[in-house]
């Protein structure tokens, strides 16, 4: 078997910027056929969201963008015209799955819902990721990584922790990202239960949910008892938590007994460490003011790769804290060949992250770099669903395409 997982697989994007984006990419890169649907002249919001290749700002050079859409077609099409929702129905036609990051009120006026689509493709399956989901007081409400971040849950922050304590949201989208990924998932779990049934379904994603069911035991303490669960070793650290070295930072855990006893074999077994107030892990929170100057001090005379290795050697959780640049140009990546090149219009040769994912027999390829604005217009139009070349001047001089 020499294709890609999903190749008979064909998906429509009706989406911006990250979460939904994010989802087909994934779909994509497993060999799905995506056709990206994007606003004419406008375009893809993340087109204008750095960081720009060259530092030049240019929709063609969003770095966000190229990552987000490799392995997409992409066309134009204004679904806001009477002309532009009816070509978007018969693109749907042709479509396995729809993925859709717009309003619910904006697609049900539109008669883009999956109630209406449904009726022209009884097997589409629909994912629309929104916000807060396609019900309730705050479906239509809009909103922001930031928002969605504060909005789930994952920065509570109790009132009677230390005030040092700053809630600090992941960078990056990271919380879209994840969005994306859940998305993606029950996507392909309905494609698997339609082989089942026959029977197409709308998939319903609120991103605030969606990371809401990351906080995992956490966010089920609230709902069961009638209090927050905020774990303080995430705050003081513990002997565990976030620690500075010689050239950088790692990361311990030290939630069981056993964990401690290697972290002490760590630190040289120093005498300090006897003291009978450090006999269990619950004294050990109560004291660590007590010995935290011990331990800063050692962690500042080792560097990261001493404390790692040892740590491991003793059976110590211990990571370390690895910028970008590191993990980028680390033999491991280098012998997995996590990064490839591929070649763009405008752009030219660059290297991208591949799929985490490895494939035995349907492996990832960079089969198309993120398309160019309107780019595949004339091979979807005219050569997919037979319009004219003269058809297609008139849709563009009336802002359809």
């Amino acid at each position: 078997m020499t294709g890609q997982a999903l190749g008979s697989l064909k998906v429509l994007e009706l989406c911006s910027l990250i979460s939904g984006p994010y989802c087909s990419k994934l779909l994509g890169d497993m060999g799905a056929e995506v056709i990206k649907i994007e606003e004419p002249g406008m375009g893809d919001k993340a087109r204008k969201r750095g960081p720009f290749l060259q530092n030049t700002s240019h929709r063609e050079k969003s770095g966000l963008f190229l990552y987000l859409n490799t392995n997409k077609l992409g066309i134009t099409l204004n679904i806001n015209t009477e002309e532009g929702a009816g070509v978007f129905k018969e693109l749907v036609k042709e479509t396995d799955i729809l993925i859709e990051d717009n309003p619910p009120k904006m697609m049900k006026e539109l008669g883009l819902d999956y109630d209406n689509l449904k009726e022209i493709n009884p097997s589409l399956i629909m994912t629309s990721i929104t916000p807060f989901g396609q019900n309730g007081p705050h479906s239509d409400y809009k909103a922001h990584d930031l928002n969605m971040y504060f909005g789930s849950g994952l920065l509570y922050k109790p009132l009677d922790v230390p005030d040092d304590y700053k809630p600090a949201k992941g960078g990056g989208f990271f919380g879209d990202y994840l969005c994306g990924l859940s998305a993606a998932t029950a996507t392909l779990s309905a494609q698997f239960a339609l082989g089942g049934t026959g029977e197409g379904q709308h998939i319903d994603i609120s991103k605030q949910e969606a990371l809401l069911a990351l906080l995992r035991v956490t966010s089920v303490v609230y709902p069961n008892v009638g209090r927050p669960e905020f774990s303080m070793s995430s705050i003081s650290g513990g002997m565990g938590g976030l620690h500075q070295c010689k050239d950088g930072y790692v990361i311990f855990t030290n939630a069981e007994e056993h964990h401690w006893s290697s972290f002490v074999k760590l630190l040289g077994d120093p005498e300090w460490a006897n003291d009978p107030d450090l006999d269990n892990m619950f004294s050990r929170a109560l004291n660590y003011e007590k010995i935290a100057p011990y331990i800063k001090e050692w962690m500042l005379n080792h560097n990261k790769e001493e404390i790692y290795h040892q740590g491991q050697a003793y059976g110590c959780p211990v990571a370390m804290v690895s910028a970008v640049d590191e993990v980028a140009n680390s033999e491991q990546m280098k012998a997995r060949e996590f990064f490839v090149d591929i070649d763009r219009k405008e752009t030219g040769r660059f290297k991208y992250p591949q799929s985490p994912c490895r494939f035995s027999k349907t492996p990832w390829k960079a089969r198309l770099p993120a398309p160019l604005l309107g780019e595949y217009n004339e091979e979807i139009f005219c050569k997919r669903l037979g319009y004219s070349q003269n058809r297609i001047k008139e849709m563009a001089e009336a802002g359809v395409i």
